[in-house]
């Protein structure tokens, strides 16, 4: 048996999050191969395998946080006897399974950044299905965002050991897979339904149906017959009491004309739908507006484009120059910045800033990390990496999480104006819109000038009118005199 660890990771990198498996528990390996992806601030690292042997066992999932030295997995020798043996079948006349059939347990995948408990959404394969390696077999609601959960080997379904609705944490086991393309499914029961003619509640149902002092027989349910789902609860105790009298209408798919297609939202495509609404849900969202002479802008950006890309290797954009100026603002309306946890307010002494990128399966926002201690190179040199990452679909959730404050460009899509929506717990979300040629009276004269519009949309809870409209005001001088902006004077 040989441990897989987490090798030394390079200079003041003491800690790593693991990326993808390249092979599942059970899985013969050759010397060299490389096992695992381990992804650091500065670096992504390949994990290889020591000798020939079997995948015995993996330790840390996908998206755990591992140290220098941690245990990865285990490698087994090259007969793979050291391999997780499959669970004896049971003593009963039924078709005997193909050779090369080990059990492989399937696992919660880690769920993110505080996230320790997830609901059981749809079983996508039944007891007896073939799956393929890394095939969606399952899907997990959490509050923050919707997992989905790949087959950890080609093979069959051999048992669930779950059911929807149940609460499960990262690393649980919830199904075992017969591996080899040919290995036949243990004949196992699926997970348990009722008994009676009463809906099975599961604990998350029950602890949410508690705490907010409902009845959770009354809870309509989206899962499996007809029981109710941790987000079905979550939902049913935000709603108002009117909408939850009739819930079989408000949820009767309509009929299908012959001109339309009927196809399932992600789950990407849902998180952001349900994230949206929660925020205009929860936050007393009010949007101020003001405009911004990009004359100076441009004109710095034009005579120093050429020098700045030989020396810095990247391009001078704009939003170097807007995140300098979110950050300058921040710093002086701290409340901007700020997130309210129950009672209390949160302020934050670090300018982490999202930027919101459009991709084919939906927006997503990235964080700049400690954007007032970037240079313009530095935080042009973030986006553009973050971006690419985006369209290749290669953000981490690690990569979303944190973010003290959004920006979102609306003006590369040709927007004239907008309202932009939070992104909870975060107080403040600057729209950016087009830059068009407009009139505009200077000294008594008429000047054609490029202007933007700025949308600075804000929870009215913890901003005041007054601070938002200051914190606009600031980002509107700081971007017409970009030289003061610069020098901090």
């Amino acid at each position: 048996m040989t441990d897989i660890t987490v090798p030394i990771l390079g200079e003041s990198v003491t800690e790593a999050t693991v990326g993808k498996w390249m092979k599942a528990a059970g899985d013969a390996v050759a010397k060299d191969d490389v096992l695992v992806e381990l992804e650091t601030d500065k670096v992504a690292v390949e994990v290889s395998a020591e000798e020939s042997g079997t995948l015995s066992e993996i330790v840390a999932q996908e998206g755990d946080t591992v140290e220098i030295g941690a245990l990865l997995g285990k490698l087994g020798g090259a007969n793979g006897s050291a391999a997780k043996a499959a669970p004896a079948a049971p003593a009963e006349p039924a078709a005997p399974a193909a050779a090369g059939g080990a059990s492989v347990d399937v696992q919660v995948p880690s769920m993110g950044e505080s996230v320790a408990e997830g609901t059981m959404g749809t079983l996508l394969k039944q007891v007896g299905d073939a799956v393929s390696k890394d095939e969606t077999i399952a899907e997990i609601e959490t509050d923050k965002v919707a997992l989905e959960v790949p087959s950890s080997a080609n093979g069959v379904i051999a048992e669930w050991l779950v059911a929807e609705g149940d609460s499960v944490t990262p690393g649980a086991v919830i199904a075992r897979v017969t591996s080899g393309a040919g290995g036949a499914a243990a004949p196992v029961k699926a997970a348990p339904a009722a008994a009676t003619g009463e809906r099975p509640v599961s604990p998350a149902v029950r602890r949410v149906s508690a705490e907010a002092g409902v009845n959770p027989a009354d809870i309509p349910g989206t899962g499996r017959d007809g029981r109710a789902t941790k987000a079905d609860a979550m939902a049913y105790v935000k709603a108002p009491k009117a909408s939850a009298a009739a819930p079989a209408t408000a949820k009767a798919p309509r009929e299908v004309g012959p001109r339309e297609e009927r196809v399932k939202m992600t789950r990407l495509r849902q998180t952001i739908a349900r994230r949206l609404k929660e925020a205009q849900e929860t936050a007393a969202m009010l949007t101020t507006f003001n405009d911004v002479d990009m004359t100076a802008i441009m004109a710095l950006r034009k005579k120093y484009k050429e020098p700045f890309f030989d020396k810095h290797g990247v391009k001078l954009g704009f939003m170097g120059f807007f995140t300098k100026a979110v950050v300058a603002a921040l710093k002086e309306i701290p409340a901007v910045n700020a997130e309210i946890d129950g009672t209390d307010i949160i302020y934050k002494n670090h300018f982490d800033v999202g930027m919101a990128v459009g991709t084919e399966k939906g927006l997503v926002v990235p964080v700049i990390r400690d954007c007032d201690e970037l240079s313009l190179a530095g935080i042009e040199s973030e986006l553009g990496s973050l971006a690419k990452k985006a369209r290749d679909g290669n953000l981490t959730i690690g990569d979303m999480q944190g973010g003290t404050f959004t920006i979102t460009n609306g003006g590369v899509y040709g927007s004239l104006m907008s309202t932009p929506i939070l992104n909870p717990p975060q107080s403040g979300v600057l729209g950016l819109h087009r830059i068009e040629q407009r009139p505009v009276a200077i000294n008594g004269e008429v000047k054609i000038r490029p202007m933007m519009y700025l949308a600075l949309s804000y929870d009215h809870r913890i901003v005041d009118g007054k601070e938002a409209v200051t914190f606009l005001v600031r980002v509107k001088e700081a971007l017409e005199d970009p030289e003061r902006m610069l020098l901090e004077i």
